[in-house]
């Protein structure tokens, strides 16, 4: 009879506890809703503001084009972006992934090396002191005005955040872990990819953010040296020539390209960082 008594009880639980996900499911798909529809919300309302001051304020279209001037370029002049489009993007991928790959291989090195870090990290902070606009023609000089320059340019200007970051990640580890792992007789590379890698994952990832933007500006800037394909030698063109809509379309398109990129690299670090 008690286990009779018993069993509306278990089923009751249940229906609660599938009550309490579907709650929390609810709750987090309107958060989430929400944290997304605030800055959608502010970029509409900065545009209604930028086309109302433009038509208000009568701004000549070759100083300020209206939103509506500069979507309409974009859906007239599509083809003509992406043939532009693609040469940018080929050439900040390549770099980003160049020179994050070189930054991370040489942080392993200076992590393992006390006397390289110090003979060679003052000179990559030398390197990143001088302007990208600077450095630009002189790979260009060396290069050639192909892909190999503008691939060195895109990578270079991502390679120092992701150097300090991942140097500082890989020896983030505390004293206690790695004496306990001297204690268990780990190696030094069960050490590095059990211990080192994964503490340097957060740090790792928040450097790629910042490269993920940084290699299409490199990108852009390597056009503007020698270039008569890509986004950037699209803008040198089109403010030459003053055609404003398209040059604002064309800012809107590099833009556009950076925050993919980001956005790739923020799912990437949720599939792989899971602490």
């Amino acid at each position: 009879m008690a286990v009779t008594e018993s069993l509306p009880d278990a089923s009751a639980a249940e229906t609660e506890t599938e009550v309490e996900i579907e709650s929390r499911t609810a709750s987090l798909l309107t958060s989430r809703l929400s944290n997304a529809a605030l800055p959608v919300g502010t970029a509409i309302v900065l545009l209604m503001i930028w086309q109302i001051g433009v038509r208000f304020f009568e701004v000549p279209t070759y100083i300020a084009p209206a939103p509506t001037d500069v979507g309409a370029v974009l859906r007239d002049e599509f083809p003509l972006l992406m043939r532009n489009f693609w040469p940018t993007f080929t050439v900040s991928i390549v770099g980003f992934l160049a020179g994050n790959i070189a930054a991370i291989l040489i942080a392993v090195a200076f992590v393992h090396s006390r006397m390289a870090e110090r003979a060679f990290f003052p000179i990559a902070v030398f390197i990143n002191t001088i302007p990208i606009l600077a450095v630009a023609p002189i790979l260009v000089l060396i290069f050639g005005p192909g892909l190999i320059a503008k691939v060195v340019i895109a990578g270079l200007i991502c390679f120092f955040p992701t150097l300090v970051n991942m140097v500082r990640g890989l020896q983030s580890v505390s004293p206690q872990t790695l004496e306990l792992a001297r204690i268990l007789s780990a190696s030094k590379s069960e050490v590095f990819w059990k211990i080192r890698l994964p503490s340097s994952l957060p740090f790792l990832f928040s450097a790629l953010k910042i490269a993920a933007t940084t290699c299409v500006i490199g990108a852009i800037v390597s056009e503007w040296i020698g270039a008569d394909v890509g986004l950037g030698a699209l803008i040198i063109d089109s403010t030459f020539n003053y055609r404003s809509p398209l040059l604002y379309a064309t800012v809107f398109m590099s833009s556009g390209l950076s925050v993919l990129l980001f956005a790739s690299v923020t799912i990437t670090e949720k599939l792989v960082v899971r602490w």
